[in-house]
């Protein structure tokens, strides 16, 4: 009996390290035990993580937040970025940037930069509702870099965005309250640290499927008490992303998990959560019911008080979880 409970935990630890072969199929993996994973970057193709390799350099190295850059857009120039420099003055004052207006900032994921899909998609919602400023942060240096070094890079690019967003305001004016930071898989981990770092100042945060993969029992995860509203969409939870709450609102489009409708992979879930975003902030279409317990929310069998999901309201307000239905295509 004994050399039978041996195998089976040899078995289980083979499996959770054996590489799996089929590009973007996340089917074998479970939290906290499988060295391998699917992590799709900025195109969307499919990258080989292993979740064992040492990260690389220093915190402090070229990797870090220094190199951010923050690419803004407003309704005088929506196609074409003018460049913001921390410290730089003139930067700013010969920009299109407008105190008296919301400042928006979105924040990719690994392997991704300014110009990949989910920023051109967020940012045209944005400007089509509002005439906002709005701040794509190119965080490339450190995100291109092993998944491993940018989990570890995280807080001090997040600490660099709560830096400068600090220094803009100070400096340029702005309103705290009609600030929003949109961060995707390990930019929304990046926007937490951000808020942490303007000690809880922001007006409001939404985390789209916030990264899963070396997450659970991170001190530098996005939670509820780094700003004054967080907001959560999971779509991948599990896998990708994270299932369990950690804001103040949590929504749980069509159970939270692959498959969502129209996916077949996990990556392809994992995106859905921008891609719902986007579409809430033009159609403010989705209503969530409240859920009683996480059961509940996975099951899409919630039937309490009502909540719209996303959207770019500064007066929203909400706790607990949610859940809802959504379609398999734009705009869902």
């Amino acid at each position: 009996m004994k050399f039978l409970v041996i195998l089976s935990a040899l078995v289980a630890l083979c499996a959770g390290h054996a590489i799996p072969t089929i590009p973007g199929d996340n089917s074998h993996y479970v939290e906290g035990e499988s060295r391998y994973v699917w992590i799709p970057d900025g195109e969307g193709v499919p990258r080989l993580v292993d979740l064992e390799e040492p990260a690389v350099g220093s915190p402090l190295d070229a990797r870090n937040g220094a190199n951010n850059e923050y690419w803004l857009f407003t309704r005088r120039n929506p196609n074409n970025h003018q460049l913001l420099r921390i410290n730089d003055n003139n930067s700013v004052r010969n920009s299109n940037y407008d105190r008296n207006r919301p400042l928006m900032v979105i924040v990719h994921g690994w392997k991704a930069d300014g110009n990949t899909a989910l920023n051109p998609l967020i940012r045209d919602a944005l400007l089509h509702v509002g005439d906002n400023n709005v701040i794509v942060m190119d965080w490339r240096r450190a995100a291109s870099s092993a998944y491993t070094t940018s989990v570890r890079d995280v807080p001090s690019v997040g600490q660099h965005l709560g830096n400068f967003v600090q220094w803009l305001i100070n400096n340029h004016g702005g309103n705290w309250n009609n600030v929003h930071l949109i961060g995707f898989s390990l930019g929304a981990h990046i926007i937490g640290n951000a808020g942490r770092t303007v000690r809880r100042r922001i007006g409001r945060i939404t985390g789209l499927d916030p990264a899963g993969p070396q997450w659970s029992d991170n001190p530098n995860v996005l939670n509820r008490n780094d700003g004054v509203y967080v907001e959560n969409i999971h779509t991948d939870g599990g896998l990708l992303g994270i299932f369990n709450p950690i804001g103040d609102a949590d929504f749980y489009p069509n159970g939270g998990t692959n498959r969502q409708p129209g996916c077949s992979l996990s990556g392809c879930s994992h995106g859905r959560a921008f891609e719902f975003f986007a579409s809430s902030i033009i159609y403010n279409g989705f209503n969530g019911r409240r859920c009683a317990n996480l059961d509940e929310a996975r099951n899409n069998n919630c039937t309490g008080s009502n909540l719209r999901m996303g959207n770019t309201d500064f007066s929203k307000r909400g706790t607990g979880l949610y859940g809802l239905s959504t379609g398999s295509s734009w705009p869902f």
